[in-house]
């Protein structure tokens, strides 16, 4: 049993201002894995102030010297791996395998990106007699999700210590063990007091909190897209920087010459890596009428092969991550059926023999028609939604007929044809030909529309905490010589 009941605050633990209590509950058992203190107004405002205090300082380090400090903290990251997968497991039932192999990895992989990036990267520009440069932005709030809770929070902490940023980070309350075990990261590597500060909490309180306050200068956030749309008015009377990541319903334009084994299945696969609960993840697949029968007949033996279980069981697909998500979930696999879908595989209710745990069934729907719920909904489940079209402007069509742009794939015969293709796509990023393998930490990252705004990762994760200033005159014109 955890018990969060302190916050790090300018380089101590230190008590709740208030009394409120919650309870995190262990989504592969439904009992109580911990207990977490939530925070109020005071609590933020204190973790401001220290982040405040210490960007006085911090924003004058060097490049070296902040370059020491990233390498402090990936060589503590990489000592507490085991602490943070089982952490994981236990918050959000994150399967072991998938811990292994991309939970812990990937932030690990952000770490070493931002310091070969730190090394390299040019803060001063010459453009004409003006000299711009790069300054950090000051206090970022962090406001992080439960899906990849480690991921999430690095990719937004170090490039804000990379550019001489202070932070307070905010994690989700589903997923708050992770979290306590990366502040005790950054205290045994020796980041100045107040440079990073964490406060647990709900979004109504700690959340409105941060994203409100004056002494915050950027906040971002990585979540759905109605917490979004509330973060941003709730910082719009301070004018501050907004970066938002939000949901996605991301298509898989499948090309009638691709090579269908490989796309259909890795689509399958994709989709409940993670329980569904990537807001990336390629929802929905859309497939030429020509040849569906043939789809239809990978997907259905792929996900018949997925396996559902415990997070230590071995099973590719874990719990997902509360009740309230289960529910969401299921009235959407239900709202499937009711509006004519084919239901291909999986369906209501928990997989065969699991009663305790939030457990989904693998599913797929087939014969869905963009108006249905589940063509324009955010599902975040392993629940695949397979549209057909008719020929390739009907395909393109189809996949910016959604009000999201987070990505997109597509799987063409050539890199050419799938290139031509993913250049009529809105999206931020767009996979071309490529399976579930296939990432570029350097890529930026981020959509458009209502997938949000702003990039992360590598260059544009430090551009996010930066302003630029110019000045003027600089390098003054030469005085001509005389005749």
């Amino acid at each position: 049993m955890r018990n969060l009941t302190s916050f790090y605050i300018d380089g101590h633990w230190v008590k709740s201002t208030g009394d409120r209590i919650h309870q995190v509950i262990n989504p592969s058992t439904e009992a109580v894995a911990g207990h977490m203190s939530l925070g109020e107004q005071a609590d933020v405002d204190r973790a401001v102030a220290a982040a405040r205090k210490a960007l006085n300082t911090f924003s004058q380090t060097s490049r070296s010297e902040r370059v020491d400090l990233l390498e402090r903290i990936a060589k503590v990251f990489q000592s507490r791996a085991e602490d943070l997968k089982e952490a994981m497991s236990e918050e959000m039932g994150c399967p072991r395998w998938l811990a292994d192999q991309v939970q812990v990895p990937l932030p690990q992989g952000h770490i070493e990106t931002a310091i070969q990036l730190l090394k390299t990267y040019e803060f001063e520009e010459v453009r004409g007699s003006s000299m711009i440069r790069k300054v950090p932005i000051g206090v970022c709030a962090l406001i992080s999700p439960w899906n990849y809770p480690v991921s999430t929070a690095i990719t937004k902490i170090i490039p804000a210590l990379a550019t001489g940023c202070t932070v307070v980070l905010k994690p989700s309350e589903f997923s708050p063990f992770s979290a306590q075990i990366l502040a005790e990261v950054f205290h045994e590597a020796e980041v100045p007091p107040g440079v990073f500060n964490l406060v647990f909490g709900d979004g109504r309180t700690a959340g409105v909190a941060l994203s409100s306050h004056p002494g915050v200068d950027m906040v971002s956030f990585t979540g759905s897209t109605r917490a979004g749309i509330d973060v941003a008015r709730n910082a719009a009377a301070t004018v501050k920087r907004v970066h938002q990541e939000l949901g996605g319903k991301s298509p898989n334009v499948i090309l009638p010459d691709a090579d269908f084994a490989k796309a259909v299945a890795s689509g399958v696969r994709f989709i409940m890596l993670n329980s569904g609960q990537t807001c990336s993840v390629p929802s929905r697949m859309l497939i030429p009428n020509s040849r569906m029968a043939e789809a239809l007949a990978i997907a259905k033996g792929t996900a018949e092969e997925i396996t559902v279980g415990s997070p230590k069981s071995g099973a590719f697909v874990g719990p997902v991550v509360n009740e309230t998500q289960w529910k969401h979930i299921q009235a959407l696999i239900q709202a499937g059926i009711e509006e004519g879908a084919t239901l291909l595989v999986g369906g209501p209710g928990k997989p065969d023999g699991l009663t305790k745990g939030f457990y989904v069934k693998p599913t797929i729907f087939a014969g869905v028609t963009p108006e249905m719920r589940i063509a324009r909904e955010e599902i975040f489940g392993p629940v695949l939604v397979i549209q057909p079209y008719h020929d390739l402007e009907d395909a393109v069509r189809i996949a910016n007929d959604t009000p999201y742009g987070l990505a997109a794939y597509v799987h063409a015969g050539t890199i050419e044809q799938a290139r031509s293709v993913g250049g009529r796509i809105r999206a931020g990023q767009v996979y071309l030909n490529g399976d579930m393998d296939l990432l570029d930490l350097n890529a930026p990252f981020g959509g458009c529309k209502m997938s949000g705004n702003g990039r992360e990762w590598g260059e544009s994760g430090f551009e996010a905490c930066l302003e630029e200033v110019a000045f003027i005159g600089y390098t003054p014109a030469k005085t001509p010589t005389p005749a």
